[in-house]
Parts: C-alpha cells; sequence; structure tokens
C-alpha cells in the first residue's frame, strides 16, 4: 500500500514543483522526442517555452542527447539560437520503475511549423519573410560552422522556432558536436546516434557513417546540406521522408534554385558554405534591407538615418504588416530610447504605433513614448510636441502629472519661440490631466511668465489657452487667476489680436464670474476697447458688451421678481451662444496656425489676423469641448530644423 501510495505522489509531478515555472498547454509539434508547453514564471507571470523529454532508462540516448542539448544550449550564445533560461532534471517512481525528465526553459517562442500557419502570408510578402527568416537561420548556422568549430546535425524546419518578434531561431542541439578536421580520433559520437538524425536529413556520407570521409569535408558540409532540407520543406509545405524529394524543385524560387542546388550538393567539398547563402539573388529585398538598416543603425552616420527615417513610413506600407508590428515597431521604439535613431524616427514611430490596437498601443509603445519626454535631444522634445495629439488621449493622469508634465514645462522658458510655443499648445492636451496642485503651484506661473512674452502671437495664444483650461482650475483659482489675465494683461497688450482674444476669453468664461466682478472690473475694461483703433477689436468689444449687459438685465429681472435663488452664473449659462465662445478660442487657433504655419508674426503688427469673426456658425454651435482640436497653435519663429 505505501509503495503505491509513493508511486502516485511521484506521478503527480513532485518533480516539477521546484520547477520556478508553470507549465501550459503542449504545441501540436516539436523537435524529436521533445514536448513543446506553454508556459510562465512563477515569479512575474512572463511568458516562456518549457521542453521536457523524458525516459526511464539513466543510460537510454534520447537522455543523453537531451544532456547534451542543455550542455550545448547553456553555452552557446547567438541573436539567432534560442535563449536558455533554466533547465533540471527530475526522477519520479511511477509503481515499477523510475521516469527521469528532462526540462529546459527558454525564452517564449512557437514552432517554425505552426506559425507559418498561422500569419497566412502569401506572394511578395511570403517570399520576403521568408528570406528574412533563412538569413537569421543560415547566420546561427555560420556561427555554429565557422566561429564555433561545432556541427549541428539536426538542421530542419522541426529545428527552427519563432519568437514573438517573428524572428527565426535555431534549437535542437540534441547532437551538436566538436568538429576538428585535424583530428582524426574525432568522431563526433553524438552524430552517431543513428535514430536521432533522422534518415531522410542525412547526407550520403552521414548515412554511410564514413566518418573518414566527415572528417575530410569542411565544417559546414553537414549544416548546409540540412539547409537545403529546411528550403525543400519551408516552400513545399511537406515533412520530407525520404531523400529523393530533394530533387523535386517545382516549389523553390528561381532566385534561390542555384544556391539550394549547391547546398544539396553530392560532393562535401562543394557544399555552399551557410555564411555566403546572403549573396543569394533571393535575399535582396525591402524587408531584409530595412530590418538590417535597423540593426546596425549604430553604424549609419546621421544623413543615412535621417534619409531611411524619411521614407520609412511610406516603405512600412508595403512590408507584412505583421512583420512590421512586431518586429520593426520594437527596433524603432529601441532605438530612439537609447538615441542611435533621429528625431525623424519619431514621425515613424506613430505612424507605425497607430496600426496598434489601443490595448496594444497602450501595453507596448506609450511607455517608451513617455520614456522620450527625459531626453536632451530638442528635436526629439518637439516631435513629441508637435504629435502629442496622437497619444496624448492614451496618458493616465498619474504618468502626466508625475513622468511628462515636468519635463514638458522645461519648455516653456526655452530659448526658441518655436518650442515655447510648441509647449503652450501641448497643454490643451495635458492640462486636463494635471492635479490641481501641479495647475497652480506650477502650470499657472508659467502662462503668467508667457503673458509677457516678447513674442506676440505667444501672449496671444497664452490667453486663449488659459480661456480653454479655465473648467480645469478651481474656483478659488479662477477667482484669483482669471480675471487679471484677460482685464490687466490682455485686454491691455499693444497687439490687437491678443486684445481680441482677451475680450472673448472673458465671454467664454463668463459663467465663472458673479455679477459684482462683471459690473466692476470686467465692463469697464472691455467698454474702453469699444473706441480701440483695430475694427476686430471694437467689433468684439461691442459683441461683449452685449452679452455682459444682457446678464446684467436677466439678473436685474430675477432680483424684481423676488428670485433670488439662482446667481448671476447660473443667469450666465443659459445665455444663447454662451459655450460656443469657447469654441471660438479653438477656432481663432486653428485658422491662425494655418495661416501662418512656420512664418514669424511681425511684433505690434495691429492689422496681423489671430482670429476669424464670431460668423453666426460659430454662435450656434454649442457642443465645441474645451480641448478638442488637433490642430497646431500658431508657429512664430522658424521650423524645427532650423533651430536645433
Amino acid at each position: 500500500m505505501l509503495k503505491f501510495l509513493k508511486g502516485v505522489v511521484a506521478g503527480s509531478g513532485a518533480g516539477v514543483k521546484d520547477l520556478p515555472y508553470a507549465i501550459g498547454e503542449p504545441y501540436s509539434t516539436a523537435w524529436g522526442s521533445w514536448t513543446h508547453y506553454r508556459g510562465t514564471s512563477k515569479d512575474d507571470g512572463s511568458a516562456v517555452s518549457i521542453f521536457s523529454l523524458s525516459g526511464s532508462n539513466a543510460q537510454d540516448g534520447h537522455l543523453s542527447a537531451g544532456r547534451n542539448c542543455v550542455k550545448r544550449l547553456r553555452t552557446v550564445r547567438h541573436p539567432n539560437i534560442l535563449s536558455y533560461l533554466h533547465s533540471t532534471e527530475t526522477e519520479a517512481f511511477d509503481g515499477s520503475s523510475t521516469k527521469i525528465t528532462i526540462y529546459i526553459v527558454t525564452e517564449p517562442v512557437m514552432p517554425l511549423s505552426e506559425k507559418i500557419k498561422e500569419l497566412k502570408l502569401e506572394g511578395t510578402q511570403r517570399d520576403e519573410y521568408y528570406a528574412w527568416g533563412l538569413h537569421q537561420i543560415s547566420k546561427a548556422v555560420s556561427f555554429l560552422n565557422n566561429d564555433c568549430k561545432l556541427v549541428h546535425g539536426n538542421v530542419c524546419l522541426a529545428s527552427v522556432v519563432v519568437t514573438q518578434t517573428l524572428d527565426w531561431k535555431l534549437h535542437a542541439f540534441d547532437v551538436l558536436s566538436e568538429f576538428d578536421q585535424n583530428n582524426e580520433a574525432s568522431s563526433s559520437p553524438m552524430l552517431q546516434f543513428e535514430w536521432l538524425v533522422g534518415s531522410q536529413y542525412k547526407p550520403m556520407e552521414l548515412a554511410k557513417s564514413d566518418w573518414a570521409a566527415i572528417r575530410k569535408s569542411p565544417p559546414w558540409a553537414i549544416d548546409s546540406w540540412g539547409l537545403g532540407c529546411l528550403i525543400y520543406e519551408l516552400f513545399t509545405g511537406l515533412k520530407l521522408t525520404k531523400t529523393e524529394e530533394l530533387r523535386n524543385t517545382a516549389h523553390i524560387p528561381k532566385s534561390l534554385l542555384p544556391d539550394y542546388q549547391r547546398l544539396l550538393s553530392s560532393m562535401p567539398s562543394r557544399r555552399l558554405n551557410s555564411s555566403k547563402l546572403d549573396n543569394s539573388e533571393y535575399f535582396q529585398n525591402k524587408l531584409v534591407e530595412t530590418i538590417q538598416f535597423m540593426e546596425v543603425l549604430n553604424l549609419k552616420d546621421s544623413v543615412e538615418k535621417d534619409a531611411f527615417f524619411r521614407k520609412l513610413p511610406n516603405l512600412a506600407e508595403q512590408l507584412p504588416r505583421q512583420i512590421v508590428l512586431k518586429k520593426l515597431l520594437p527596433l524603432l521604439a529601441s532605438a530612439l530610447e537609447f538615441g542611435s535613431a533621429t528625431a525623424l524616427a519619431l514621425t515613424a514611430l506613430l505612424k507605425l504605433g497607430s496600426w496598434l490596437s489601443t490595448d496594444e498601443f497602450n501595453a507596448k509603445l506609450l511607455p517608451a513614448i513617455v520614456k522620450l519626454f527625459a531626453s536632451n535631444d530638442r528635436a526629439i522634445r518637439v516631435g513629441l510636441l508637435q504629435h502629442i495629439d496622437q497619444f496624448g488621449e492614451s496618458l493616465t493622469a498619474q504618468i502626466v502629472d508625475e513622468q511628462v508634465f515636468p519635463h514638458v514645462a522645461t519648455g516653456f522658458s526655452d530659448t526658441s519661440a518655436f518650442l515655447r510655443e510648441l509647449t503652450l499648445k501641448s497643454m490643451l492636451v495635458l492640462a486636463p490631466k494635471l492635479s490641481q496642485r501641479t495647475i497652480s503651484g506650477s502650470l499657472l506661473k508659467y502662462l503668467s511668465k508667457l503673458q509677457v512674452d516678447e513674442e506676440p502671437a505667444i501672449r496671444t495664444n497664452t490667453t486663449i489657452l488659459l480661456g480653454n483650461i479655465a473648467s480645469y482650475l478651481n474656483e478659488g483659482t479662477r477667482k484669483r487667476v482669471l480675471i487679471n489675465a484677460f482685464t490687466v494683461r490682455a485686454l491691455r497688450d499693444n497687439f490687437s489680436p491678443a486684445r481680441a482674444a482677451g475680450i472673448m476669453a472673458l465671454t467664454a468664461t463668463s459663467s465663472y464670474y458673479d455679477m459684482t466682478e462683471i459690473a466692476t472690473r470686467i465692463l469697464p475694461n472691455i467698454v474702453v476697447l469699444s473706441i480701440d483703433p483695430d475694427s476686430d477689436v471694437r467689433t468684439k468689444a461691442f459683441q461683449a458688451i452685449d452679452q455682459f449687459l444682457l446678464l446684467a438685465k436677466q439678473y436685474h429681472e430675477k432680483l424684481n421678481t423676488g428670485d433670488t435663488s439662482g446667481s448671476a452664473n447660473d443667469v450666465a449659462s443659459l445665455i444663447p451662444g454662451n459655450a460656443s465662445l469657447l469654441g471660438w478660442a479653438m477656432s481663432s487657433l486653428i485658422l491662425k496656425g494655418k495661416a501662418s504655419e512656420h512664418a514669424p508674426v511681425a511684433s505690434g503688427n495691429s492689422n496681423t489676423p489671430i482670429s476669424a469673426s464670431n460668423n453666426s456658425s460659430d454662435t450656434q454651435n454649442n457642443t465645441v469641448p474645451v480641448s478638442s482640436s488637433s490642430e497646431p497653435l500658431d508657429q512664430p519663429s522658424p521650423p524645427v530644423s532650423n533651430i536645433c
């Protein structure tokens, strides 16, 4: 009875309980006698792959090969070879014998045969992806053969897996052996396990176990043959069952056929070295060239980088979308984060990122973008501000308040007027996410300085911004800030559009003022502008006077009827067109930005337009949100290229 219970406990996986990874569902295919499982780390839940191999005899050749695989995978490191994380060997008594199991934990991967079915690529896009994958495997094989003097001995479709970034990686190191051409005693013992290497994948010299001939062959001879087998299985979609099938070349691309035939030469000495495979015409395509450029970006000069990133958005449209998002986009984000990419790469990053779903964008790309706000590269900061409308809504309030705003705020005092203007514009997106402490203690202080900026357009747009973010200020702050900002500064500015902006900002925020403030502080300052030299200012002044007098009249009527339940603020909210005045600020911003893009604004020129007339369509639109615009503020200074 005790023996039975011991067997039950052991058979239930007692040997795996100490493995710091949880084993999930198996894939339907795997290399050789291994089983390939999906897995997760017990520490952080990150994905992994777990390979297991079992045997009941300690001297079992499968177990010997499995131990060889663990040893080799642990010590051989290359970007195109499966990354080893952990391994263990367990024993479990099943009632009659001891079951030995070897576990190898690696980065998360999927069998190539299954990934191909999942991607469903066709035509040119399929060829481009296959070319990139074969390029990676040939690099791995070349590294083993030429640099390490090792023979893999099992290169075929089943020995290739695909990462989450769609890179191909070589594994199945069961018979990986040293190749010593000068040592006759070297007989590659692992390769002698006949049942470990499928007979259909063996070149003639290995099938005959002609070790003398093998030692006389170049170190790549056996694996070059394996690459030929991989190419056959890849393009036919069939598992190779016998060597004679390799002669069927109907599915092999014509541009790859000469090299395919050289890989499978009957004479080992004439087989193509895997390091030469990249010279094939088949590998000359846009996907391979694009990824290769990104991988050696540090070696390129700024002119080459700029030319590459300018054409990348359009080029990416022609590449397989899944490869762009899972491979190219992470490379681009990493290059920007670590400084090897120029500011032009940011435009490409956001263009490619727009192809992601909202959840994927927030999880994969947004953290990298947030880190870029800390960059010392002014051009990067400019690019972020120019495109903030594309990702700003995805930023959480906490991230904006703690990580983004402190870096963006440095632009308020930058020597470049263009950067100050972009920083101001960004507040339309960021201000709604700022805490009251940050708004009162930091943002308003910066805006106060910008209201006396040397650039008249910046002064004007600061007033417009204040009108648009008024709803995000608490009541005490509004009482303290708004009237002073609009009357003492904006209405007295020597730049006529700034005065017009002050008038309209007061009207747009009229619901925040009580009747005493309207009568004693607002109307007297606006009435003065009814004789302003600028006709647009005069027109807006009369419109504002009418609005505020209407407020006073309605307030008077309420008092006469004995209705004291409401306030001047309640009356203001009922006036038709009052809400649309918030939209006026945005409309003027849009029109000004379009009219003077990349053009300096002449200081003191009272004829420079910054706002449109408040036409009937403006006054009837009561649904314009405070910060709904994604259009740029006007740009009073030279374009980015002139300030970097």
